[in-house]
């Protein structure tokens, strides 16, 4: 094979290797559309997240609560607040464990920068 032919191949290869990467990154965990859905409509009959934080993942621009994105809050931290209410955020008992779980890797990870 050509050294010309080998170039060829190798850089084929990387562009390969480079694109399935980037794909790959760009995916997003299966949580994360329910957990946008959840924080965007809340469940019926309550407020939900989207009124007062900042999300951008969720298209949110609320104005009361803290920018999400600047806070970038890990699980625990979300879940302790939505279970127990922070400052004038109040506690969103009606949440099912599951709920509060799946909202709290949601902005955990949707608050990361990408």
């Amino acid at each position: 094979m050509s050294a010309r032919r080998i170039r060829v191949a190798h850089g084929a290869l990387w562009l390969a290797a480079a694109t399935a990467c980037a794909g790959a990154l760009a995916q997003e965990p299966d949580f994360a559309a329910p957990g946008k859905k959840l924080f965007v409509e809340g469940v019926p009959g309550q407020v939900n997240c989207a009124l007062c934080h900042v999300l951008e993942h969720a298209g949110s621009q609320g104005p009361v609560g803290p920018n999400l994105n600047e806070l970038g809050p890990d699980e625990e931290r979300v879940r302790k607040a939505v279970r127990n209410g922070i400052g004038p955020m109040p506690a969103f008992s009606w949440l099912s464990d599951d709920q509060v779980t799946l909202l709290a890797r949601y902005v955990a990870w949707a608050s990361k920068p990408r």
